[in-house]
């Protein structure tokens, strides 16, 4: 699963030779990062289960990947 996700981060935004919009090229990044950042959750999500299959307990540690301004208006 890790050498897949690195597979989709090496791959190129787009696949286009057109010129792109601005706005698709911001699109498609950010599409990109949130399957990347839903890729290590469902990883994290994995790992616990199975510490939980063997019976392991886990210090669980929040992660946010959200920016300073989304942290800090809370």
């Amino acid at each position: 699963a890790v050498e897949e996700l690195i597979k989709v981060a090496k791959e190129a935004i787009v696949d286009s030779d057109d010129d792109i919009s601005a706005d698709r090229l911001k699109n498609a990044a950010a599409t990109k990062k949130l399957a990347i950042f839903d890729a290590f959750e469902i990883l994290t999500r994995i790992e616990e289960e199975n510490n939980i299959l063997e019976n392991k307990i886990t210090e669980k540690n929040e992660t946010s990947f959200s920016g300073f301004a989304e942290r800090r208006s809370k």
